[in-house]
């Protein structure tokens, strides 16, 4: 039967490569199968753990999940390929896919294998980022302890100061940058176990991403930053030639607010497309008790933010992806049952302004909101191992910025703006 299984899934998979190739940058925008394509996608860092079949892993929602997501029409993810370092760590997510250098939680692995055959069985579409400068999946502060810099430190409990602090060695600390190279060798060498095709091959991932949100931490190492993002962005493409490249960045927020140093990176020449971030409470555009007054001037500061990133992109001529943007829900509740006024008006216009300059022949292409939270039901206000998986990552209030299959009206939003943007020619 296992047999069987396999051959039927690979015939799946061979009937989805003749439909469609891999997504390609002509005249800086996006093209999937010849055609201009356009999105609004969502972020579901963690499919990979649902795909799974151990600890957190949950298949039957998974595909669930990915369902409802096609019923809306989204056919892009944002997803992160695995957490770092040893688990039991506050803030930090797990299970872990890679708990020490080289060393890999096979169950999380197949995870990965199954999350991307069920999205090619859907003709959705996967950025897959490598590792994270954020203490909640390991990333920067994994490698740093293994390169024998201290402990990681996390911001929550060790102070955001003394984090970033921490965090602006990896610039330049060649003993982590190696080992990242590693992991990156060996994650694009990969074979889809359920398919049998070299994730090199496989058209269901988009894009290559660098990391997700990667930071200097510190003006002084903004040089040696600028160049692990070259030395890295190189290395993957000497290693996928069929691939978009991409870094996960901020924008400028991610460059120490230096719009010259995000341009130096975007016009790197294995760099395809550029992203930024947008976080209006969290960059305290929008305030706590005040959430639904601030809206105003959250728009106007995001407008600002596009247009001057958007200069950037048109003088390297490549396209432009807002790939996480989120508002709290009223009352700055994390209930499922509270109200989303303040975040709807929100996503209305920051996803009017993506489709607006698409349609009138822009660089800003796409855009993924932060995030799909689906059918996870929040047990806790902090992440605790057994809770469901939702978009609020295990540093974060649980219901934060996750969209869940409850928020109709949310949803209304989303389907209307993909229906959108899939019309632009």
């Amino acid at each position: 039967m296992k047999r069987i299984f396999m051959a039927v899934i690979a015939l799946t998979m061979a009937v989805n490569l003749m439909a469609g190739g891999f997504v390609k940058v002509k005249d800086g925008r996006f093209v999937r199968d010849g055609k201009p394509y356009y999105y609004v996608g969502a972020n579901f860092w963690y499919g990979a753990i649902l795909g799974s079949e151990g600890p957190g892993g949950n298949r039957a929602r998974l595909r669930r999940e990915l369902d409802a997501l096609q019923q809306l029409g989204i056919d892009n993810l944002r997803i992160l390929v695995g957490a770092d370092g040893l688990p039991g760590v506050e803030d930090k997510v797990e299970p872990v896919l890679q708990p020490r250098p080289g060393v890999y939680n096979d169950s999380i692995l197949a995870g990965l294998d199954y999350l991307l055959t069920e999205m090619s069985k859907r003709k959705m579409l996967a950025v897959l980022y490598l590792t994270n400068s954020w203490e909640w999946s390991g990333g920067y502060g994994a490698y740093l302890e293994w390169a024998d810099e201290g402990p990681a430190l996390i911001p929550r409990r060790d102070g955001y100061g003394a984090y970033t602090k921490y965090a602006s060695k990896f610039a330049s600390c060649q003993k982590a940058h190696l080992m990242f190279y590693e992991h990156i060798r060996f994650i694009l060498s990969r074979t889809n176990r359920y398919t049998g095709m070299k994730y090199v091959d496989d058209p269901t991932i988009m894009s290559w991403q660098i990391c997700n949100e990667p930071r200097a931490f510190s003006v002084e190492a903004l040089p040696e930053f600028e160049k692990w993002l070259s030395e890295a962005t190189a290395l993957v493409r000497s290693l996928d030639q069929n691939h978009l490249v991409s870094l996960g960045s901020e924008g400028a927020f991610g460059c120490e607010r230096d719009f010259g140093s995000f341009e130096r990176i975007c016009a790197d020449k294995n760099v395809d497309y550029c992203n930024i971030h947008i976080w209006p409470y969290n960059w305290q555009w929008a305030r706590k008790t005040h959430l639904k007054e601030d809206i105003k001037a959250s728009c106007e500061h995001t407008q600002d933010y596009i247009n001057r990133h958007l200069a950037v992109c048109k003088r390297v001529g490549k396209p432009l992806v807002l790939e996480e943007f989120g508002y709290p829900r009223d009352g700055f509740s994390f209930s499922l049952k509270s109200t989303t006024k303040a975040r709807d008006a929100y996503y209305k216009y920051v996803m009017d302004a993506v489709a607006e300059n698409a349609a009138k022949g822009g660089f800003l292409v796409g855009c993924n909101f932060w995030g799909w939270g689906g059918f996870a039901k929040p047990s806790h206000e902090r992440w605790q191992a057994g809770d469901d998986f939702m978009c609020d990552p295990a540093h974060e209030p649980q219901g934060f910025y996750s969209v869940f299959a409850s928020d109709k009206s949310t949803l209304k939003i989303i389907q209307k703006q993909v229906k959108r943007m899939s019309e632009i020619k």
